[in-house]
């Protein structure tokens, strides 16, 4: 009688935080006092400095293949882009911020319609805050985070492109950039659109403050 035991079950696969059932692009918001959307649904936006990997992240977060495009000229997109995702809550794609080769006069263009949006927004739940892994927070980074403290705006803040480096250079570089902007290292996502890491911790992030009572 041989000694080996039959395998268990599979242990179960990981509930997915968020299924996406539908995505309907609402249209963009060009000018600080032009169109936006009237819906009512909460709103959680994504920011961050040109060339961070947002087109890429926001892809892989609602696991489509071209729903944000991504551009091999950063600094491109000028406009606010509302997207209605499963009819429960508002995504809204920012334009990123601190590319040097653009001018600093379209720069100034861009800066009155994000900070008019962030602090405009009665429905806006929360903001996802870009930084790229390998490199240090920008002034215009530390800018926006003192502009969210400022309008007390619950901010998620996710590091992007883990794949870059190995598994040690990613801890060490949290560390450094969660000194860097003053928070704990537990409060950061690290992420890489290129394998998934972080995608539903992300996911996650992102459904509970948009489904957390605003008045509390």
């Amino acid at each position: 009688m041989s000694g080996d035991r039959e395998p268990g079950p599979a242990a179960p696969a990981a509930k997915d935080p968020l299924v996406i059932r539908s995505l309907e692009f609402l249209g963009p918001m060009a000018t600080v006092d032009g169109w936006r959307p009237t819906s009512t649904l909460p709103e959680v936006a994504f920011a961050g400095r040109s060339n961070v990997g947002k087109s890429s992240l926001l892809n892989a977060l609602v696991r489509r293949k071209a729903f944000a495009r991504v551009s091999k000229t950063p600094g491109r997109t000028r406009e606010i882009n509302f997207f209605a995702v499963n009819g429960s809550f508002v995504l809204a794609d920012l334009p990123g911020y601190g590319y040097a080769r653009i001018s600093k006069a379209r720069q100034a263009e861009w800066r009155p319609l994000i900070e008019g949006y962030l602090r405009r927004s009665p429905t806006l739940r929360g903001i996802v805050l870009l930084l790229d892994v390998r490199h240090d927070p920008t002034d215009d980074d530390l800018l926006m985070l003192d502009l969210l403290a400022e309008i007390g705006v619950p901010t998620i803040v996710c590091v992007t492109k883990t794949d870059k480096l190995g598994t040690q250079a990613v801890a060490a570089r949290v560390q450094a950039i969660a000194k860097a902007i003053g928070v704990e290292e537990e409060q950061i996502i690290p992420f890489s659109a290129v394998d998934g890491v972080g995608r539903d911790e992300l996911a996650a992030a992102v459904v509970g403050v948009t489904t957390a009572d605003p008045t509390e």
